[in-house]
């Protein structure tokens, strides 16, 4: 029987389009922000269903998938609540209302008994107790859960990310393929935006919009040229540091208005990577910050991927939080990878 995917959470379709590359039917993907639709349905077989996962009812799940098929359910739950950047700010006991979204996401795999269980999100969420619910609701309806910490430049990721990725199957073990790339094989900045036309700070190219990258101030053009790859903001002189630095507790904070190298893994894709002192996202040659499509290309969406309807206003806030919180595309790969694999294992040995 066919595998068909309900893609839960799915943003703008990372995951979508990395099952998809793997040969797996994604049937069709859920996100209760409606913005994300034109991205999703322009570049993936499957359609776009605006809802909001906590009202969304098993009969509305199941009626998505065709009969007789394997039926997967996966999705990565927003992570911003579990995030290191997030607890730092949140007072002990507090509680984000996006967490009751993991509770949402057990209680449809109660309803619809799914025969295969994806799930990615941030390392930090295996700390916490709505994980550990959440694999106790699995191992209760007798799935096989295998979850692991992930290192993507391991599935030809462009960029030092670690994921929880996990999988659960009622068919017997399941496990996530072996890296499929060596530490001396990673995919570099400069093999995966190294041949770009060059643009200039506050520029678009004429060929592709989204190739453009954020007007810097006059102090941040000063202090970009004296920024090296890999370097922090001790290089430049003194006179253009901030405030912030030269106190102990902004000494910490060393990779902000950082360049990337050209022959390593970019640093983690946030949602704001097209802001120079954002992070290390200072392109490693030019005097700009990240692109939009660079971001993209190092999320691993393929270069053709469509995220703005033709004659729409681009804005760089919403597209950077699309890019940003998607599963990269070949994270998304490997996980289809290992479903098939699974799924082959089972029926050679039925």
């Amino acid at each position: 029987m066919p595998c068909v995917v309900v893609d839960l959470f799915c943003g703008i379709g990372g995951l979508t389009k990395g099952l998809e590359l793997s040969g797996i039917n994604v049937a069709a993907g859920i996100d209760i922000n409606e913005t994300c639709k034109y991205a999703y349905e322009r570049n993936n077989n499957a359609r776009f269903i605006h809802a909001d996962i906590t009202n969304l009812t098993s009969e509305e799940v199941l009626n998505l998938y065709p009969d007789d098929c394997i039926r997967a359910l996966v999705g990565c739950a927003p992570c911003q609540p579990f995030s290191k950047y997030t607890k730092r700010y949140r007072k002990d006991g507090h509680t984000d209302d996006k967490w009751r979204l993991l509770y949402s996401f057990s209680r449809i795999i109660e309803e619809t008994n799914p025969h295969i269980v994806s799930m990615e999100n941030v390392p930090e969420l295996s700390k916490e107790k709505v994980f550990q619910d959440f694999i106790d609701m699995l191992v209760n309806l007798n799935y096989y859960v295998n979850w692991q910490i992930v290192y993507c430049p391991d599935y030809g990721v462009p960029q030092s990310r670690n994921r929880l990725v996990l999988l659960a199957s009622q068919m017997g073990e399941i496990n996530l393929i072996p890296p499929l790339y060596t530490i001396d094989r990673y995919r570099t900045v400069r093999q995966s935006i190294g041949d770009l036309p060059p643009i200039k700070d506050g520029e678009t190219n004429a060929q592709d919009s989204l190739h453009c990258s954020c007007r810097l101030s006059k102090i941040n053009r000063l202090r970009i040229r004296q920024s090296v790859q890999g370097g922090t903001w001790r290089d430049w002189d003194e006179s253009l540091q901030l405030k912030c630095h030269k106190k102990d507790s902004g000494k910490t904070y060393p990779s902000v208005y950082g360049r990337m190298r050209w022959d390593e893994p970019a640093p983690t894709i946030t949602t704001q990577f097209y802001g120079y002192g954002n992070g290390r996202f200072g392109h490693p040659e030019q005097n700009r910050a990240l692109s939009i499509r660079e971001g993209a290309i190092l999320q691993s969406f393929p270069r053709d991927y469509a995220f703005l309807e033709e004659g729409s206003i681009l804005n760089k806030t919403a597209l950077g939080i699309h890019i940003g919180n998607a599963v990269p595309v070949e994270l998304g790969r490997a996980i289809g990878i290992s479903i098939n694999q699974h799924i082959e294992e089972v029926e050679n040995n039925g």
